[in-house]
């Protein structure tokens, strides 16, 4: 010790060797973490337990939770799981929609990792959960420590709602954020494992540090696919037929997809992702306006390509949002514009109204491709509900596409991914992908009776439903509320519901149109005209999904669901949606909403 070069006196080397005698090497691996931490932070005074010598140190369990409507927020909890488990700490992982929430009065360490759908809403499975946390029987949380990683999209106002409002909550419950909310948009990766590699140093730093060795991780719910998201399948377009008729107002596709010999599984409630291209017309249009050459060479994750080809398939160019409008607002510097940038309330509505090409064209501006490049998001695929069952279509897969068509003065413009699809031949090739939906799948008890709620292109996953059930025999009543603007034209699939109610497989059938009339009728309103029979059908243990429009017909059917539970029963309103809340945590009502 003589010759060591220390910051310690000789007494405090002596009292040290004394208090270090006799411990283990994972008590001595684990004073270590503590006073490593020690030395940057004042934490509580060390709490010393009785043990033999021969125990391992107490280490609180971590808890990972994952919020998830399409999938993302779990893989990443997924892989937060294996990073905490590999550092050496016990773990538990949890989806929202099976987290026992007065449980969070009992933890120690949580990590959150939620996105944020509709209009700002927590994702469809953690919705008990976060009204658990918003109501007065939340716990005080003074002994939690959390951290909260937000998945979203820019393009909406309530870009990462759930995130943010969580993240708040928890802290006003008493609970120590220990590391700053992490906002990430589509692009959300890269974000995410920076987030990650930051959870596990904050661990591996902290007075609870780990004395284990890293452990071997059993695998969570092994899928794998030859095909996926980052490697998607290119697959043949069979069909792509209209069947809105020609005098309606909408243009909905029933595309067919080919999957042959690729083993690609999915199940009647899955999407199907698709990897769309931008309209060759709209990039020349916006090359045009900004006088860019379409060859003009451009990087692309460490590769060199066409400008023309980064915009096709690499870049977001027909959504606009108010982060695009503020970048783009700095090189345009008209005064105009910047006046409209600045007033957040008048920029929401101005990108609502106005695509990206539009507003280059009104406040063009001269930038090079890097600068037009850099406020761009990379190209999302889009993912459609499966309209097919396999057990029927085989090595198939249908969706039903509504396609978005809206002018801006004389120029019609069409939906990034919707009007993709629409120009598609038989023959031509589309990259897709599965995207697994376990939240919205049939009753595994074929005799449970369900009743289904969809307006529009929500129809699509009751057609796959319903396909399965007459290929499983299944004995069950079926119920479907379609509604529409108009029965003439606006029927979708016909046909094969006059055919079900033929046979019998469809038990009943509810439909509104809500052009028809003088007065508007929807499927909410269909719902509240069948109260007490509905009622009858709950008590006999139906199962209920909605899929459709989230910010509007999702809102108004749950409405009328809470309606018809506090009329036909003894509850009064509160206890009403406690029971809807229920029935979404007993996964008896499942909703697909976009």
């Amino acid at each position: 010790m003589k010759n060591l070069i220390t910051p310690l006196s000789e007494e405090q080397i002596t009292n040290l060797k004394t208090l270090i005698k006799g411990l283990t090497s994972q008590q001595l691996a684990w004073l270590s973490g503590y006073l490593w931490n020690l030395s940057y932070a004042d934490p509580a005074p060390l709490e010393l337990g009785t043990t033999t010598g021969k125990e391992d140190i107490s280490l609180p369990v971590v808890t990972v939770i994952s919020a998830s409507q399409t999938g993302n927020s779990q893989k990443i909890a997924e892989q937060l799981y294996v990073d905490i488990k590999k550092s050496g700490f016990e773990v538990n992982f949890q989806k929202a929609g099976e987290y026992k929430f007065k449980q969070i009065a009992k933890e120690n360490i949580l990590f959150l990792i939620t996105s944020t759908q509709g209009e700002g809403e927590p994702p469809e499975e953690a919705i008990p959960f976060y009204k658990f946390l918003f109501s007065g029987k939340a716990p005080d949380l003074k002994n939690l420590k959390y951290a909260v990683l937000g998945l979203g999209d820019t393009s909406y106002d309530s870009f990462c709602r759930a995130g943010k409002d969580f993240d708040a909550r928890l802290a006003e419950l008493g609970a120590q954020r220990i590391l700053d909310r992490v906002d990430a948009d589509l692009d959300y990766q890269p974000i995410a494992d920076t987030w990650r590699q930051k959870v596990v140093e904050y661990l591996s730093h902290s007075e609870f540090k780990s004395p284990k060795e890293q452990q071997k991780v059993p695998e969570i719910a092994a899928k794998s696919s030859l095909y996926t998201k980052k490697n998607p399948l290119t697959a043949e377009v069979l069909v792509n037929q209209k069947i809105t008729a020609r005098q309606s107002e909408k243009d909905i596709r029933h595309l067919e997809i080919s999957l042959k010999d690729s083993q690609l599984q999915y199940k009647p409630g899955d999407a199907l992702g698709i990897w769309y291209k931008n309209a060759p017309d709209l990039i020349d249009e916006i090359l045009s306006i900004l006088k860019l050459d379409k060859n003009e060479p451009v990087y692309w994750e460490g590769k060199t390509i066409s400008l023309f080809e980064a915009l096709t398939e690499h870049y977001e160019i027909t959504h606009n949002n108010k982060v695009i409008a503020s970048k783009y607002a700095e090189f345009a510097g008209k005064a105009k514009f910047k006046k409209i940038v600045s007033d957040d309330e008048k920029l929401s509505k101005y990108v609502k109204e106005t695509p990206l090409v539009d507003m280059l064209r009104e406040y063009p501006a001269r930038l090079s491709a890097e600068q037009f490049l850099s406020f761009l998001r990379p190209l999302a695929p889009r993912l459609y509900s499966i309209s097919s069952s396999p057990a029927e279509a085989e090595d198939e897969v249908h969706i039903t596409v509504g396609v978005v068509r809206y002018n801006i003065g004389d120029k019609e413009r069409l939906g990034g991914a919707s009007g993709y699809l629409a120009s598609l031949k038989e023959g031509d090739e589309v990259k897709v992908f599965i995207e697994t939906n376990d939240r919205f799948r049939l009753p595994s008890d074929g005799s449970v009776p369900i009743i289904l709620i969809g307006a529009g292109t929500g129809i699509s996953p009751y057609r796959a439903f319903l396909q399965q059930r007459e290929a499983d025999n299944a004995k069950g009543k079926n119920w479907l509320f379609f509604g529409n603007q108009h029965f003439i034209s606006d029927f979708l699939y016909q046909l094969e519901w006059q055919k079900y109610v033929k046979t019998g497989l469809l038990t009943r059938i509810d439909l509104a149109w809500s052009r028809d009339q003088d007065y508007k009728i929807y499927v909410q309103d269909r719902l509240r005209e069948q109260s007490g029979e509905i009622w009858k059908w709950i008590q006999e243990g139906a199962y209920i999904y909605v899929c459709g429009d989230a910010s509007h017909m999702a809102k108004e059917v749950e409405n009328a669901l809470i309606d018809i539970v506090e009329k036909e029963s003894d509850l009064n309103r509160e206890q009403a949606e406690d029971f809807i809340d229920e029935l979404r945590s007993e996964q008896r009502y499942q909703r697909d909403i976009y």
